[in-house]
Order: C-alpha cells, then sequence, then structure tokens
C-alpha cells in the first residue's frame, strides 16, 4: 500500500512556512543581474559567515537532504553536495513538470504553438478517434498545463507519492471525462506524456532535442536525462529554472521563455489542491497571498524542490532521498523554512546599502 503524499502535517507545514514567508517584509532589488556561479573573495568570507552552522545542521538534522543550491540576486551563494558530486544528475520526481512549462512556453513565441488556448485536437488530431466525448475535443494547452482537462483519475497503479502512475499517451487521451474541461483540478501525472507529445508535434522534433536548443545550450545546463517520465538535473541546474522564472523568462538579457507566459506560469490559475494542497499556475506550485510576485515552487516527492521568493531575489532547490520515510520527515521544508532562509536574511542584511 502506498503513502498518500503528502501527510496532514506535511501539507499545513507546507502551508504555514510558505504563506509566512510569502509577506515577508525584505525587499531587494529586481533580480535582473547576470548570472554568477564565482564570487570574488570578500564575497565568498561574507557568504560563509551569513551561512556558518548549515553545513552542521545538514550533518546532523536533515539528512535526508542530499544536495543543496541557494542562489541570492542571481549569484550562487551556497552549495551542498553530501555524495561530493556537483555534477550529478539527480531524481527531480515531479519537479520536472514545471521544467517541461518552459519550453512549451518557447514553443508559443516561436510560434509552433498558437496560444495556451489552442485546443489539443488542433495540434495532435490523430487522437480524435481515441476519445468520443465531445468534451474532449474541447480541451486545450491550458487545460492542461493547469491540470484542469477533466480526466478521470486511473485507480490502477499508483507512484511512490500516492497519485497515479503516467498512462501510455494513447490511454491518457482516452480515458473518460469526470468533469467539463477548465472546471476542476485533479492532480494528473499522466499529464506530463500527453503534453511532451503535443511538444514533439508542434516542434517536429525530439523532447531532448528541443530542450538543448532552447534552454540547455543558452542556460549552460548539463545535458539531462530522461526517464520514466522523469527528467533528472543537477541541483544547480534546478536552481537556473527557478531563476529563469524569477526574472520573468529573461536569461542573462536574453528571453528564453515569453514574459507573459512566465509570469502567469507563477500567478494563481486555480485553487489548486492535493498531493500539495496549494494553488496551481502553469505546472508550477503558487502560494496564496497578498505579495506582488507570490512565492512559487516546483515539488517532487520526498523533498525535491524549486523554491523561489521574489521578495529577496532567494532561488532555493534541494534534492532528497526519495522514499515515503523522506517524504514523511519533510526535511528539505524545514531545511528551508529555518537555517537557509535565516542565513539569506543575513547575507542581505550583511551587503551594503
Amino acid at each position: 500500500m502506498h503513502p498518500r503524499w503528502p501527510t496532514r502535517s506535511t501539507t499545513w507545514m507546507t502551508l504555514g512556512l510558505l504563506a509566512c514567508l510569502a509577506t515577508g517584509a525584505v525587499h531587494a532589488q529586481p533580480a535582473d543581474a547576470p548570472w554568477r556561479e564565482t564570487s570574488a573573495p570578500a564575497e565568498q568570507a561574507l557568504d560563509a559567515t551569513a551561512f556558518q552552522g548549515v553545513d552542521a545542521a545538514l550533518a546532523t538534522q536533515f539528512t535526508d537532504v542530499q544536495s543543496a543550491v541557494v542562489v541570492l540576486r542571481g549569484r550562487v551563494v551556497y552549495r551542498f553536495y553530501r555524495d561530493g558530486e556537483p555534477d550529478k544528475l539527480r531524481d527531480t520526481q515531479s519537479a520536472s513538470k514545471s521544467a517541461l512549462s518552459a519550453l512549451l512556453g518557447a514553443a508559443i513565441a516561436q510560434g509552433r504553438i498558437t496560444s495556451v488556448d489552442q485546443r489539443v485536437m488542433e495540434l495532435v488530431p490523430e487522437w480524435a478517434p481515441l476519445n468520443t466525448d465531445p468534451r474532449a475535443a474541447t480541451i486545450t494547452l491550458r487545460h492542461l498545463l493547469t491540470l484542469t482537462a477533466g480526466f478521470a483519475q486511473d485507480s490502477g497503479p499508483r507512484t511512490r507519492a500516492g497519485t497515479a502512475a503516467p498512462l501510455p499517451v494513447r490511454e491518457a487521451w482516452a480515458r473518460p471525462l469526470a468533469a467539463d474541461p477548465g472546471q476542476v483540478f485533479a492532480y494528473d501525472n499522466s499529464v506530463t506524456p500527453l503534453l511532451v507529445t503535443v511538444l514533439e508535434k508542434a516542434t517536429g522534433m525530439p523532447l531532448a532535442d528541443y530542450a538543448r536548443q532552447q534552454l540547455v545550450g543558452p542556460m549552460g545546463l548539463a545535458e539531462p536525462s530522461y526517464r520514466d517520465s522523469i527528467v533528472h538535473l543537477r541541483t544547480l541546474d534546478m536552481a537556473k529554472l527557478g531563476q529563469l522564472y524569477l526574472q520573468h523568462g529573461q536569461w542573462n538579457g536574453k528571453p528564453l521563455v515569453p514574459e507573459a507566459f512566465a509570469d502567469a506560469s507563477v500567478q494563481t490559475q486555480n485553487a489548486g489542491g492535493p498531493p500539495v494542497g496549494l494553488h496551481y499556475g502553469y505546472l508550477w506550485w503558487v502560494v496564496p497571498g497578498k505579495a506582488p510576485r507570490p512565492t512559487f515552487m516546483a515539488s517532487g516527492y520526498g523533498g525535491q524542490f524549486i523554491w523561489v521568493y521574489p521578495p529577496l531575489d532567494l532561488v532555493v532547490a534541494t534534492t532528497s532521498t526519495v522514499s515515503s520515510d523522506s517524504q514523511q520527515r519533510g526535511h528539505a521544508l524545514q531545511l528551508i523554512r529555518s537555517p537557509l532562509f535565516a542565513a539569506a536574511q543575513r547575507r542581505v542584511a550583511g551587503e551594503p546599502k
């Protein structure tokens, strides 16, 4: 029997942590500086002072966390790799859904997809005979991106997260509809293979080739691996994706994702729901609140996060042991909530005014 993800305690911890931080009073300058992975010795000394004690906490308290990268105002200020392998490709679990969002935005910018409101049947007409429900013909890219397509959730095999495992594409589209498109949020892992097929049909190239052209090359990412509908990335590259959305889809002054699409992706599109219990954008979870730019995150089972806090121009990427125990303990969220966030505040406070 698979655990339900997350437990109630984890959900409330997520909501309490993120809602609290979303109303924080600390404000930074816009994150428009070029990405920097190296620093001057003076900057490194200030970083070390601000993050003093975090390594010890990771060694003794947050033992499920396997890696962490912290980016402040476009500069890497802290890194941790339990295995000492910064270039290792890590299992991102469902955090990979948010990476897919960027590629769909790029395809829209190039005119390969008209808009998020284009009907899926226009992009993949060969799916029409697979589902005779007339509502299926009205499903748009927006419905898939916001997990509101309306498909009945499969009661078959479950993932470790307790959600339905992704189905083959044709089976996924052939499912009966339980709700009108756009009306009900339902966490649906089968949306990932559907969107990959839409993207490959629209661009005329495999996902890996398009990703290499649009993101991997321009952003200097390590070549990802693609296994079982999950993208494996370096932790540093997870942080880069968060920075891309923090900067409204721009990377070192060049637009890789349309600004309107990037901003809509990390704004509330619907009220969301399980398994994370936050609002939802375009394949990103969004923290409800009154901040001009809300906190947003990519979340994967067991503690895989890309967590972005715009008021501080802060991005945190973490990977953790993928297990039910890791999911229950929530070490990555506790790490973000306390030592990492406090260290980032100290670092900003120590900068010249």
